[in-house]
C-alpha cells in the first residue's frame, strides 16, 4: 500500500471538517435571514432565501454523511491491511499514523523513542519494501 492510499482517511476527515464548517456557515446565515414564510406566492424575481438555505444545508448534510461512510470504509480497509503486517512495531506505527492520525513526534513518544525520525524512517523503509516486494 502506498502513502497516498494510506492517507485517504486523513484527507476524508479534513474534507468532512471543511464541510461541517460550511454547513455551520449556511445555518448561521439561514438563522439570520429576515424572510418569513407566509404561504403567499412570491413575485417574479424574488427568491426564497429560506428554501435556498434549506436546500444547501440538505445537500451538504448528504455529502457529509456520504464522506462519513467513506471514512468507515477506509478504517476497515486500513485495519485489514494492518492485520497483514507481521512486525508488531510496524503495525503500531501504521495504526497510530493513519488510523489515530498522530504526528511523528507523538508516535515516537508513545512508543518510547526520543526522536520522531526513528518511527518515520522505519515507516518509510517498510513502505519502500512493500513497493518493491
Amino acid at each position: 500500500m502506498t502513502k497516498k492510499e494510506l492517507s485517504q482517511l486523513h484527507y476524508l476527515n479534513k474534507e468532512i471538517e471543511r464541510q461541517k464548517l460550511e454547513y455551520e456557515k449556511i445555518k448561521t446565515a439561514a438563522e439570520g435571514c429576515t424572510t418569513q414564510i407566509t404561504g403567499m406566492p412570491h413575485a417574479s424575481g424574488v427568491s426564497d432565501k429560506i428554501g435556498n438555505f434549506a436546500s444547501e444545508m440538505a445537500d451538504l448534510k448528504a455529502e457529509i454523511e456520504l464522506n462519513m461512510q467513506k471514512c468507515w470504509y477506509e478504517i476497515r480497509r486500513l485495519n485489514r491491511f494492518i492485520e497483514t503486517i507481521e512486525d508488531a512495531d510496524m503495525r503500531l506505527i501504521i495504526a497510530l499514523r493513519y488510523v489515530n492520525r498522530l504526528s511523528w513526534l507523538q508516535i515516537a513518544f508513545s512508543m518510547g523513542f526520543h526522536d520522531e525520525q526513528t518511527p518515520r524512517k522505519k515507516h518509510n523503509k517498510f513502505l519502500e519494501g512493500e513497493k518493491n516486494g
